[in-house]
């Protein structure tokens, strides 16, 4: 019998395989179509297909080679699109088309390929021909299943944005030309948005182990590939603008909330302190010393000797939790501790979710006790509610807590990917949810603190994510990279190319997590150049954090005077933009914005900038240039000159921001860089409120905020201030008032304030200084002002 049941499955696994591969779909015509409320289906010779009019430039196309479209609900895409969108059906030849207000989509009948245009007829992306949506029978670790692909042309002039962070990859930003893995492990990442300046954005709503290919066709053609499925599912966003395309893929997949005020300050971790005592003598020095910060971290294993997932704090060295976190309170600092998706047999919070059928068999190998521990399933609803209790009633309630960091939440299982793939979550098998396990993760941890931490915005630092996870208040942070230039080197793009997919908030270890997994000796003169210059590049990344292994905090004995004096420099800097960063956090809130800008979201149609890596916006205003090589102690250091190239994008003129000296755009520089300079440059017609010197992001002072004029063009910036915590915010409970600069008149105006909040201040001083070569230039405050001028919220004007 157990031959004959040997065979049978043998027959039946033959006969499955067969059915897949003669599923096998290449290009499928059209036999006929149906227009319904939300958009149309079309039945094809070799599958069906959907179009669905989200809105008039959101396109959702579905295809499958099976006999009908499967069941979904998306884990990523959270709009019910309960709006209907009025478009028309026509036909023209050889095509279907679509046309809405702000599009046409045109569907090749004999091909089912989709072109999309302007209401022009100017192409702005179309499929290929042949093999445009495509779905092949394949087995993966075991699992028959179909492999979904989608397939794209590819102007030889279009650059390619977005898919993620990939902390070690050290290839172009632009992805045209060039492949990326998109399968997320420990240090590698997967966002699957991309980008073009085409003037279009592409989501692709698979969560299995997938690849993009950007040079297919002699560089011709892109295509995009999951490993699992059973249709191919993309989203299409029209533009032009990057700005507009990312607004789009908020709408579908949620907004970002904003964070309290202190998240934008300085962060300060290191692996790890060992106890209640350092955690608070690490408070003192900070504000003994008059260095501002607004977080300390305590990262892991803080539980030994209890299992991993024990949710304990050991008393033996953090005697008192509550009283700790208290202190850093009392001195206007936050606490973010480290919280994990793992649990070690032998707690009480383990069996828990054992018995509710809450944990996976996926395992991770603990480096510090040599155990194998296991994930709990982040796909089940019942299981995220019973891991958020456990932490919220062992930690964040207790001991108060500000912030969660999220770490390992690949979830990260070394090279046993297989094992990923062949899980059982409740939601579906392993294979079908690789990518989504940090999404789900972070989708509990949210909903939980929303619901039960009143009055205390939530912030999650994140070792990976998905798109979507913008929603549940999550800052990417680039995993554990080395100690060195080259990684350096490689943070830049990775930093911009996440924020290009939609997650406006990443970030990286100041300095590098590990060298050789050990902590690099911080005192060496190399080691200071290295940490100064990341240090300088984070305080322009949309959260600032300094972390890794060795002492690298502020005040530190393993940095020189020279070297505390530029890091000082460089936080007061910081500080002093909060004015300006908080009211950028709101744009990102409001206006789905994007704070770390590849440049190709101000200057589009300026090619130059295409394959510019090291160069981005932080705002509407700065030109950051980030130094990622050792200019004092590599090869020939002596006789290197101390600069660094630097693009100014062309249809602006640019001002130094250390010395005031305008430049043209269009051209290439020589940007002076020595140890204390990050070449800076501001755009004309931008206006910078810069606030008092502060200790910490939301100290009180009557100090007047100076408001920096860059003239050459006009400008308006809106200042946005609220209570700095709470979600009262999204009851109303804020104000803004717009500052307009109208170049040919030289006339500045502070418009009417909107709106107001509990403890707002009604009454408040500016300074105002018209910058140029002699005034309004680097972090000091300027000595004098063009005016002073105070404001009441009622409109006032100023001809300077």
């Amino acid at each position: 019998m157990n031959g004959y049941g040997t065979r049978v499955k043998a027959l039946a696994a033959w006969l499955a395989c067969c059915f897949l591969m003669a599923s096998h779909s290449a290009s499928a015509s059209i036999i006929s179509y149906t227009k319904e409320a939300d958009g149309v289906s079309f039945r094809l010779d070799k599958g069906q297909m959907k179009i669905k009019i989200c809105s008039s430039d959101i396109i959702e196309v579905k295809y499958t080679a099976l006999a009908s479209l499967p069941a979904k609900t998306s884990l990523i895409v959270t709009n019910k699109w309960t709006k209907a969108t009025g478009f028309t059906v026509s036909e023209s030849g050889h095509e279907i088309v679509i046309t809405t207000t702000r599009l046409k989509i045109k569907i090749n009948k004999a091909t089912n390929a989709i072109s999309y245009t302007d209401l022009n007829n100017t192409i702005i992306l179309a499929e290929t021909d042949a093999d445009n949506k495509k779905m092949t029978a394949a087995t993966i670790a075991g699992i028959n299943t179909y492999t979904c692909e989608t397939a794209f042309q590819s102007p030889k002039d279009e650059a390619l944005f977005g898919l993620g962070c990939h902390p070690i990859d050290s290839l172009s930003m632009n992805y045209k030309g060039r492949n990326q893995d998109m399968a997320i492990k420990y240090l590698t990442g997967a966002v699957p948005v991309l980008l073009s300046t085409k003037g279009y954005g592409l989501m692709w709503d698979n969560y299995s182990a997938s690849s993009f290919y950007g040079g297919e066709a002699d560089n011709t053609q892109f295509k995009y590939v999951s490993e699992s499925g059973k249709m191919t599912d993309y989203f299409f966003f029209y533009g032009p603008g990057f700005d507009h395309i990312i607004a789009s893929y908020r709408t579908a997949t949620g907004k970002a909330p904003m964070f309290a005020k202190w998240a934008y300050g300085l962060f300060q971790s290191q692996d790890r302190y060992m106890s209640q005592a350092e955690v608070l003598s690490v408070k003192d020095k900070y504000r003994n010393n008059h260095i501002p910060v607004d977080c300390i971290v305590q990262d892991w294993f803080y539980w030994a000797p209890y299992p991993i997932g024990s949710h304990i704090m050991n008393r033996a060295n953090y005697p008192d939790p509550k009283s700790m976190v208290d202190e850093l309170h009392k001195a206007n600092i936050h606490g973010m501790i480290s919280i994990w998706p793992v649990f070690g047999k032998g707690s009480k919070d383990f069996d828990e979710l054992v018995k509710a059928g809450g944990m996976t068999d996926i395992t991770w190998d603990n480096v510090m006790t040599h155990t194998f521990d296991n994930y709990y399933d982040a796909h089940d609803e019942k299981a995220r509610a019973i891991y958020w209790k456990q932490a919220k009633d062992s930690l964040i309630a207790p001991d108060g807590w500000d912030a969660w960091w999220i770490d390992q939440c690949e979830p990260d299982n070394g090279t046993l990917l297989d094992a990923r793939r062949q899980s059982n979550f409740t939601i579906g098998k392993g294979i079908d949810y690789f990518n989504t396990y940090s999404l789900m993760h972070t989708t509990g941890i949210y909903k939980g603190w929303r619901n039960e931490v009143p009055g205390k915005r939530a912030f999650f630092l994140a070792r990976q994510a998905f798109a979507g996870q913008q929603r549940n208040a999550a800052t990417l942070w680039s995993s554990d990279i080395t100690c060195t230039f080259p990684t350096l080197k490689i943070q830049v793009p990775q930093g911009i190319n996440a924020c290009a997919s939609g997650l406006p908030y990443w970030t990286s270890d100041i300095g590098g997590y590990h060298f050789n997994w050990q902590p690099p000796n911080w005192a060496t003169p190399q080691n200071r150049e290295l940490f100064t210059r990341w240090f300088q590049f984070g305080a322009f990344c949309p959260i600032f954090r300094i972390h890794g292994k060795g002492e690298r905090a502020l005040f530190s004995n393993n940095w020189d005077d020279k070297t505390k004096a530029i890091l000082l420099n460089f936080d007061n800097l910081r500080y002093r933009l909060l004015p300006y960063i908080y009211s950028l956090a709101w744009k990102v809130t409001h206006d789905d914005y994007t704070m770390m800008r590849a440049l190709t979201f101000d200057f589009r149609k300026d090619t130059s900038v295409y394959n510019i890596q090291d160069q981005y916006m932080f705002g509407p205003a700065f030109l950051v240039n980030p130094v990622t090589e050792s200019l004092y102690h590599g090869k020939d250091s002596a006789t290197t000159e101390k600069t660094r190239k630097v693009y100014l994008p062309a249809s602006t003129n640019w001002y130094d921001f250390w010395t005031g000296k305008m430049l043209t755009g269009g051209q290439t520089i020589n940007a002076a860089a020595p140890i204390d300079i990050l070449p800076l440059y501001v755009k004309a017609g931008s206006i910078v409120p810069m606030g008092p010197l502060v200790q910490y992001a939301t100290e009180k002072t009557a100090a007047p905020t100076e408001l920096r004029i860059y003239a050459g063009a006009d400008g308006k910036f809106t200042v946005y201030e609220d209570e700095n915590d709470t979600y009262n915010y999204e009851k109303g409970k804020y104000a803004t008032y717009d500052i307009l600069w109208n170049d040919a008149s030289h006339m500045l105006t502070i418009t009417d304030r909107k709106g107001s909040f509990p403890g707002m201040i009604a009454n408040k001083n500016f300074n105002i200084v018209l910058v140029n070569e002699n005034k309004g230039t680097g972090v000091a405050i300027s000595d004098h002002a063009d005016k002073n001028v105070s404001y009441t919220g009622k409109k006032l004007q100023v001809k300077l």
